[in-house]
């Protein structure tokens, strides 16, 4: 049900990549794309790039059934998640692998190119995740710290990277997320998040 795609050159692309590549060569054949849904996780230099196009572009909470509901919702067709979950609802009623590798290779064939070329003004942004155990009892939606520390965090990026902060539904994990242009920058800012839970 998920789509990755590797190229010649050994480079992987993932999801949310591929869903760009989709919607931006419907709108180079003029197709009308009102909307793209992707998730929490959905890297921000796809948000970017589809804001230079102008898409509007929608985050749903991780999975696809939740990618699946806002879809329906807008009553957009294009929705995805970086692990390759794919959807294309004028194609299919929900993601599948085989669907999704056959629009993206439409797509490339269409234009006559390769994906490499296709996405080559797409640069991903580096992301540090950071999982932090939890003590039992621990409330960390009122850890003063932290939330001035996000708040911090969130000013020093000022739309040049995103805070992600969501507690773990399998174990008492909280996952502290920072997405920036730098590596370092992200490593170094989620580290001073996963310090102010600390405190």
């Amino acid at each position: 049900d998920r789509l990755q795609i590797v190229d010649a050159n050994g480079r992987l692309y993932n999801g949310d990549e591929l869903l760009y590549l989709m919607a931006s060569e419907r709108l180079a054949r003029d197709e009308p794309v009102p909307g793209v849904v992707g998730t929490l996780m959905t890297n921000m230099a796809i948000e970017l790039a589809f804001q230079a196009h102008g898409l509007e572009f929608v985050r749903a909470n991780v999975g696809d059934r939740y990618v699946l509901e806002a879809l329906d919702a807008r009553g957009w067709v294009l929705g995805g998640e970086g692990s390759g979950h794919l959807i294309t609802l004028d194609k299919h009623t929900t993601g599948d692998g085989i669907v999704a590798a056959l629009q993206v290779l439409s797509s490339v064939v269409r234009r006559n190119s390769s994906v490499a070329s296709m996405l080559a003004g797409v640069v991903l942004f580096p992301q540090t995740l950071l999982n932090v155990r939890l003590k039992p009892g621990q409330d960390w939606k009122s850890n003063a710290n932290l939330h001035r520390e996000i708040a911090v965090v969130e000013s020093e990026l000022a739309g040049c990277g995103r805070v992600l902060v969501r507690a773990s539904g399998t174990e008492p994990l909280l996952r502290l997320m920072v997405e920036a242009s730098d590596a370092t920058v992200a490593r170094v800012m989620a580290q001073r998040l996963a310090d102010a839970l600390a405190m």
